[in-house]
């Protein structure tokens, strides 16, 4: 491990056409239409049953093996307002924290993303919602000392991962393609040029609900 912890995208869903997140989303469609479709593998993981959803059993195998890939040595995490919740602008009050209840899945500090400036809300279970508004390289140290060695996640949405990969921050990604098409949406990486960003691909798993690939960042 990095001696300060590597920043990392773990159990990113996309489209077999490109999509991270479906059309029009809304309160009553978190990640757009027919967006949850994107996330089937996951759902029925041991991993996700117990570390989400707070319930007992779950599916085993390389996709639970991935998918709990993705909590081993965290010390903090960092999002989108957009992942946060539904609400754009300035915020109309503080009634709001977050899609996940009383008791979010993180248990550790988060570093939501936004130009609204808010109080910090500490939530059961030890996750901390910081509010951050100036710019991913702040969030990033922020979340560098939150997380005192361990590594970093990089929760999503699209347009934040997009940021840390166009500035080379992200050291470590893993997408899982699901076998959907959206049609539209919002494209993981139209734009992006991986190669020239110093990007490969280092590991592909297929497995009968997703094929996974994991990228590393040359040095």
């Amino acid at each position: 491990m990095n001696a300060q912890g590597k920043l990392i995208v773990r159990s990113f869903s996309v489209s077999l056409d490109g999509y991270g997140a479906g059309p029009d989303q809304s309160l009553d469609s978190p990640l757009g239409v027919g967006g949850f479709g994107l996330h089937q593998w996951a759902m029925a993981t041991r991993t996700f049953q117990n570390k989400v959803f707070g319930r007992d059993g779950g599916a085993t195998g390389p996709d639970d093996d991935l998918a709990a890939m993705g909590f081993e040595n965290l010390g903090s995490w960092i999002m989108g307002r957009n992942m946060f919740g539904p609400v754009r602008g300035a915020w109309p009050d503080e009634t709001w924290k977050g899609w996940w209840g009383d008791e979010p899945p993180y248990h550790c500090p988060v570093f939501v993303l936004t130009h609204h400036a808010r109080a910090p809300i500490t939530m059961k279970g030890g996750t901390v919602f910081h509010f951050v508004t100036d710019g991913i390289e702040v969030a990033l140290d922020r979340a560098r000392q939150a997380a005192e060695g361990k590594d970093i996640r990089v929760g999503g949405g699209v347009t934040t991962i997009r940021e840390y990969l166009r500035a080379r921050l992200i050291d470590d990604l893993h997408i899982a393609i699901s076998p959907v098409l959206l049609g539209r949406g919002e494209a993981l990486f139209d734009g992006i040029d991986l190669p020239a960003l110093g990007y490969t691909v280092s590991e592909h798993i297929a497995t009968l609900n997703a094929m996974h690939l994991r990228f590393h960042r040359k040095d």
